[in-house]
């Protein structure tokens, strides 16, 4: 339903599935995809290659890097991205459509002297710059990060306690949607939340919101 011919995909862990990766390249785009637990052989795989190639800072293969520093809000981030070509023994790496790179984002966050470290890893289907596979999955988390936020502050999404059956997947789509809808609508100038109240107590403005009239 999407035309995403030409884009690089960036999906959470989740989506990390051969069937997904394979639809993307099947039309026209690439992927970057983010690799945890429900992928373990693939996981290991990376986690080894990385770790044995930061201890010579990549002699022996070729890599693209990317750092960033930031500082604000009482916190210092910084932010190191490494990009390879995808191992000839890589574990699992036959499964993959179009499988060029594999890459690792490691962030440092030190807040009132207390210092949180995470690494995460990811699959793609084009060898890209450090910077763009930087702006690729700093880009998705910043969605990620506010598409979240306005669920849980809008929708109180967090609060929801439905769990039979599908009914939690469906109000999650059907949250998902409103939102979408909701942002789209210009011509009120005030946020979503009172977006949203607008749209339960006047009718003509409900349908301007779904419609777009």
């Amino acid at each position: 339903m999407l035309e995403i011919s030409g884009a690089l995909v960036t999906i959470d862990a989740m989506g990390c599935q051969v069937e997904i990766a394979r639809g993307i390249v099947d039309r026209g785009a690439d992927y970057c995809l983010a690799v945890k637990d429900n992928q373990p052989t693939l996981l290991a795989g990376i986690e080894d290659f990385f770790e044995d190639h930061l201890n010579d800072d990549f002699a022996r293969t070729r890599v693209r890097r990317h750092h960033t520093a930031e500082k604000g809000h009482g916190r210092v981030e910084q932010r190191t991205y490494y990009l390879c070509p995808v191992p000839e023994d890589l574990p699992d790496r036959a499964r993959w459509p179009h499988l060029k790179a594999i890459g690792i984002a490691a962030s440092q966050v030190t807040r009132g002297g207390k210092v949180c470290e995470e690494v995460r890893y990811y699959v793609l289907s084009r060898y890209v710059s450090g910077r763009r596979f930087a702006e690729a999955v700093r880009g998705h988390w910043g969605i990620e990060n506010r598409l979240h936020w306005q669920l849980d502050v809008t929708f109180r999404e967090d609060d929801c306690r439905v769990r039979k059956g599908h009914a939690d997947a469906n109000l999650a789509h059907v949250r998902r949607t409103a939102l979408s809808l909701l942002q789209n609508e210009r011509t009120a100038q005030v946020g979503v939340k009172n977006k949203r109240l607008s749209a339960a107590w006047d009718d003509d403005y409900l349908a301007k919101v779904v419609f777009g009239t």
